[in-house]
């Protein structure tokens, strides 16, 4: 009974945590980039009560084993990095990337972060920034007199000058790319952190070497998608349910037994 309760208890915590995640995902449906995550468990370690190939009394070998399990444990949520819908904002600072690729941020302290969030802004020195005020990297500045900014699928950012018809270059974004993408560490605000497990970045022009293309005037979508998230949810709910109906019964037995002798 006990080891019934044991397992028990560890699927309702299982699936607590598994709505927690649900609940998360859910509530970024409309964060822009945002990429949702998924549970993975493992069974937890088995009891053998009798050994596969043992000789019986009679010189017979038994074809089966018996055990026993003790229940789950989730052991990674991973990031999803498929692709979210491109949705059209008109705003010329506004960069989605289509395919592989994070833009490279860095905070006023040098330290880089990573982010799929091409909602940018301009300081009030002229520099790229996100809506935290934190840099794109390569740093670029955008002329006090510049009329139109040009951003091409290659990441070239181009400006047209008070007075003049030709663009002029001001700039080139760069995109990165990991070897293992999720490995990368959440630091909320749309960020992401390296770590050993992501690898180091890998640099390069938008377009090439297996990165993205840059899109101005679009951002790109959460990968939520609602209606899997709910069926998640409903699944997610009713084996909760089936686990603590397990230790209800599991102490309606303990109590049977207990009132054996009366």
């Amino acid at each position: 009974m006990i080891r019934a309760l044991n397992s028990a208890a560890s699927g309702m915590f299982s699936q607590q945590l598994l709505i927690d995640n649900i609940a998360n995902n859910l509530a970024n449906v409309n964060t822009t980039a945002f990429k949702r995550s998924r549970v993975e468990f493992q069974d937890l370690i088995y009891q053998t009560l009798r050994s596969r190939g043992a000789t019986q009394q009679l010189g017979a070998a038994l074809p089966t084993e018996l055990q026993i399990g003790h229940g789950v444990r989730p052991v990674a949520i991973q990031k999803c990095f498929e692709q979210g819908n491109i949705l059209p904002t008109g705003n010329p600072l506004d960069l989605s990337i289509d395919g592989e690729g994070f833009f490279q941020i860095t905070r006023p302290d040098g330290t880089a972060f990573y982010t799929r969030d091409g909602s940018f802004k301009i300081s009030q020195d002229g520099e790229i920034i996100t809506s935290d005020g934190y840099f794109l990297e390569p740093s670029i500045t955008i002329p006090t007199d510049a009329m139109e900014i040009a951003i091409a699928r290659d990441g070239t950012v181009s400006v047209i000058l008070i007075g003049d018809i030709e663009p002029q270059i001001v700039g080139q974004i760069e995109l990165v790319r990991f070897i293992n993408p999720a490995g990368l560490t959440n630091q909320g605000q749309n960020l992401y952190r390296e770590t050993v497990a992501s690898g180091p970045p890998i640099p390069g022009t938008p377009g090439l070497e297996g990165l993205g293309q840059v899109s101005q005037g679009y951002l790109e979508n959460s990968n939520v998608q609602i209606v899997e998230e709910m069926v998640a949810m409903i699944v997610a709910q009713r084996a909760y349910e089936v686990a603590s109906k397990a230790i209800r019964t599991s102490e309606d037995m303990l109590s049977i037994a207990n009132q054996l002798k009366r």
